[in-house]
């Protein structure tokens, strides 16, 4: 049994302390899943919905005890649907997915909701229990992103910032700050003519809060220039080439893509966005994240049967400039023109539990856009692993 993306929703990407950061992350996640019930009113009868499963990094904060069930009990699906949080960091989102994808393939499910969330501004401070009775100190840990707590047992080569370590593998493979920079201006480039020319309507929702109503992404510069990034200072080691221009920013968001059999898209009357042909999950040296994607593309390539010259459509999360560059070299195969071509996350994005739906989603609406074929949708993730998912339309 085939497993199809019938529909999807998502908020437009709110940046740092921007449009959406008044908004619990739990009602973040409610807000999709319960477009999609507005959608689909029939999603709304008892034994409809399978499940939801959804990803998230953080679970520290308002997404803690299992945001998606929290978020199906505040979207108004009925208490009999079950929820589940998955949390592979970056690709969390995307793992809902293919988990959703592969209980329809097995007949574990003819429907579920899957996709992701994060509220990266919320994202709290945490204070570990002391290890001695009567303690004289303690410390916070932000919890927003990158390493934390981390096991001393672990190589310090391997917990290095996420930056830092991509930069690392960047100049090993030859690429170099101006190449990133010019990666980054095409991403807001690309990503503002999208917006303009109607490519997320149907997808992204209009979000109204007290301050005014989200209706775009809000980290696109589109005045952005090659002479602005340039004149932007190293965010993680004096001489390195990864800055605050071509590293994503960080963002508010969430996604929901309603995942069935081809028998339910017709009880629906919706037509398919896309059909789920393969996935792959592999793991690497943990510096080494920003390659992962590499043998994960290769993977579900292979397990499509498919070679390079068969895909239209690359979307790689552009976690940094310098990662996406990083695969390319090693990717020979893939012409850089058909890779995100309505920008990537540098301009768009990067809730981080919400990003490899969204590139899911966007690789099958620009097929569809061209008239149909498969593309690859692709994530690093940290702690070094990458995940690759190829679609039809």
């Amino acid at each position: 049994m085939d497993a199809y993306l019938l529909d999807a929703a998502r908020t437009p990407f709110g940046r740092h302390r921007g449009g959406l950061a008044g908004i619990r992350t739990d009602d973040l996640a409610a807000l999709t899943i319960a477009e999609l019930l507005r959608r689909h009113p029939e999603l709304a009868e008892p034994d409809r919905v399978d499940d939801v499963i959804l990803g998230d990094t953080n679970q520290a904060g308002e997404d803690n005890r299992n945001v998606a069930r929290m978020a199906a009990l505040l979207a108004g699906l009925p208490p009999s649907v079950p929820g589940v949080t998955v949390n592979r960091l970056c690709a969390s989102g995307g793992e809902a997915v293919t988990q959703a994808a592969r209980a329809v393939r097995a007949g574990d499910a003819d429907l579920v909701i899957a996709g992701g969330v994060e509220s990266m501004t919320r994202a709290p401070f945490v204070l570990p229990k002391a290890d001695v009775p009567f303690p004289t100190e303690a410390k916070l840990w932000p919890t927003q992103v990158g390493w934390r707590m981390v096991n001393p047992r672990m190589p310090s080569e391997w917990t290095g910032s996420l930056g830092a370590c991509a930069e690392a593998v960047a100049a090993e493979l030859g690429v170099g700050r101006a190449e990133q920079d010019e990666w980054a201006l095409r991403s807001h480039q690309y990503a503002a003519a999208a917006w303009d020319a109607g490519r997320h309507d149907g997808f992204a929702l209009d979000v109204d809060t007290p301050n005014g109503t989200v209706k775009r992404d809000e980290s696109i510069r589109p005045d952005t220039t090659a002479g602005k990034l340039a004149a932007l200072k190293p965010a993680f080691t004096p001489d390195g080439t990864v800055t605050a221009g071509n590293a994503s920013p960080i963002n508010d968001g969430s996604v929901a893509v309603l995942v069935g059999s081809a028998g339910v898209a017709t009880e629906l009357g919706a037509s398919a966005i896309g059909r789920i042909v393969s996935t792959a999950t592999v793991a690497v040296e943990p510096h080494r994240f920003s390659v992962a994607p590499v043998p994960a593309i290769r993977k579900a390539l292979h397990r499509a049967g498919l070679a390079f010259s068969d895909v239209t459509v690359w979307e790689i999360n552009e976690a940094f400039a310098a990662m996406v560059l990083s695969c390319l070299r090693q990717l020979p195969e893939v012409d850089p023109e058909r890779v995100n071509p309505n920008g990537g996350a540098i301009a768009i994005g990067h809730p981080l539990g919400a990003s490899a739906p969204r590139v899911i989603v966007d690789a099958c609406r620009e097929l569809r856009r061209r008239g149909g074929g498969y593309a690859v949708a692709a994530a690093c993730v940290g702690v070094g692993q990458g995940t690759a998912t190829v679609v039809q339309v």
